[in-house]
């Protein structure tokens, strides 16, 4: 049996080529890694831009205004819904495609949107409050007015709002199938939004007063007229993990009430803490009144 006499020293044959291809390889490498263009480059600055730390706006008066920076909360509610994936208050968030921020720093328009628990203001979470006219930055912003919601992702020069559309065969909500909430780069009039008190026997009476701050409002579509909604029980697999959907869809009891899935907070700054929301305040202590039952007779039997 022949054998063979040369090794990969010898540099004839496949040893050349395979030495050639590993130096070639390792070239490639060195000059994508200098340039930033290997994928784990590309998705940490994709990670870095959209944690990094924002500030919020501060209410002085206790109202949101044009140009204020805010977090776009749904609260805890007690009716604890069937198979609910996540509880406590859901922050609105930015939610690139799984798939595509692993391979690309910049992401991919439209972009997604999901809720998650969280209550430190960042790139993906932190939201930006327009009017139509230019020079109403500084207002306060009032039920019954139409106005954009954009949001950077912590990307500088580049402003994205939040929009939505007629749901269609072709387009629609991943898990509910409903009509989808999304981000665009477009401004149309598909980017308008109302808010909306969600008491509906006083619902006209405060037409035209301002929104109050870290307050529960109902968010409307303008252009098909359903209410921003998160749905608890539909889980997504996103890029930063299990996270729930949104979706645009009114939700009705049988007082033809909004649901809390339609309950949103308008989330500014503490005052007093830099890095901290209004949800971070620590509640009031709820006030003991069985002293002044007693005096009014209250707790003796046969009393209700």
């Amino acid at each position: 049996m022949a054998q063979n006499l040369y090794g990969p020293r010898v540099r004839m044959g496949n040893w050349n080529e395979d030495i050639y291809l590993e130096e070639e390889r390792m070239k490639d490498f060195l000059e994508k890694r200098d340039k930033g263009q290997l994928l784990i480059q590309r998705s940490r600055r994709l990670k870095k831009n959209l944690l990094r730390p924002m500030q919020l706006s501060v209410s002085e008066d206790g109202y949101v205004h044009y140009g204020d920076k805010v977090m776009l909360v749904n609260p805890q509610y007690p009716e604890a819904e069937v198979g609910a994936s996540l509880s406590g208050d859901l922050s609105l968030c930015m939610t690139p495609d799984e798939i595509q921020a692993h391979l690309s720093d910049e992401l991919e328009l439209p972009c997604g949107l999901s809720a998650v628990p969280t209550k430190t203001p960042v790139g993906r979470n932190t939201f930006i409050i327009f009017s139509l006219d230019p020079d109403a930055t500084g207002q306060v912003l009032r039920y019954g007015q139409y106005f954009c919601l954009g949001i950077t992702g912590g990307f500088e020069n580049r402003m994205l709002f939040l929009s939505s559309d007629h749901r269609t065969l072709l387009k629609s909500s991943k898990r509910s199938w409903l009509q989808e909430v999304y981000l665009t780069d477009e401004a149309s009039y598909r980017n308008c939004w109302q808010a909306a008190l969600p008491d509906p026997q006083l619902r006209l009476e405060h037409e035209g007063f301002p929104v109050p701050a870290n307050a529960k409002i109902l968010i409307n579509h303008c252009h098909t007229n359903r209410g921003l909604a998160v749905h608890r029980h539909l889980s997504l697999s996103t890029y930063f993990g299990k996270e729930v959907e949104v979706v645009a869809h009114t939700y009705l009891d049988s007082h033809r009430v909004e649901k809390p899935k339609n309950h949103w907070m308008l989330v500014t700054r503490n005052p007093g803490n830099d890095s901290s929301t209004m949800l971070d305040l620590p509640k009031p202590p709820a006030e003991d009144t069985r002293a002044v039952e007693q005096a009014m007779g209250l707790n003796e039997q046969g009393h209700t």
